[in-house]
């Protein structure tokens, strides 16, 4: 020993993780924005400028298919796997997306019962809404599809399986923004959520699509 103090080692956090917990304070910060000056002015001028919604409904409709396309890719990987057959590489990102997809769908619905928060429109059971019966805000723990609209499932979902493919096949990318454009624009026209609710669905969706590719390909580069 020489006498001198040895510094204390600072824990320092990987950059995924650094990319994480920022990407997280500043979707809870355009939140709160969006809660008070953006999500009510948006969706009422929506309801009063848009008449007809069939381009938007049907914009946002893409995810629709990913709970029957995602069982049946699963059943297939296992079919393949009890006959001791390898993955190809077509075969493993599908399957990556499939988990991924399940596994957003399981924690925003975790989500939307926290938050417990009510829909900017009535579609839902008579479900009170902020066009028409002026309810605006969180219900924590409430449950029930009337309260379930924060953070949106189908911008999680798209942007779940689309980050997988942004990452393992990377040279479609212009197509895979295209999808998540198409939906959101979709889920904003029709109304059917209010912004944050879709921005913060997207949040979850980008983090667990990473985070899935990450544990699937775990010697193999996925930078930020």
């Amino acid at each position: 020993m020489d006498g001198r103090i040895q510094p204390i080692s600072t824990v320092r956090l990987s950059a995924p993780l650094q990319n994480f917990c920022i990407g997280l304070v500043i979707v809870a910060v355009v939140t709160i924005i969006c809660y008070f000056w953006l999500d009510q002015p948006l969706a009422f001028f929506l309801h009063r400028n848009i008449a007809d919604k069939t381009v938007f409904v049907w914009l946002q409709r893409l995810p629709v298919a990913f709970p029957l396309l995602s069982s049946f890719i699963l059943a297939c990987c296992g079919l393949w796997t009890l006959m001791d057959r390898p993955f190809s590489r077509v075969q493993s990102v599908a399957l990556t997306c499939s988990i991924s997809f399940i596994s957003t769908s399981l924690i925003t619905s975790q989500l939307k019962y926290a938050f417990g928060r009510t829909w900017p429109n009535t579609w839902i059971e008579n479900n009170p809404s902020l066009i028409q019966n002026g309810v605006f805000g969180f219900n924590p723990f409430h449950g029930g599809l009337g309260f379930a609209s924060f953070p949106s499932g189908h911008a999680a979902a798209i942007c779940s399986v689309m980050t997988v493919l942004w990452w393992s096949c990377p040279n479609w990318r212009p197509i895979y923004v295209a999808c998540v454009a198409a939906v959101v624009f979709g889920l904003i026209g029709a109304n059917y959520h209010f912004l944050s609710d879709i921005l913060s669905g997207m949040f979850v969706g980008t983090s667990v699509g990473y985070i899935t590719t990450k544990i699937s390909s775990p010697n193999e580069s996925v930078s930020t």
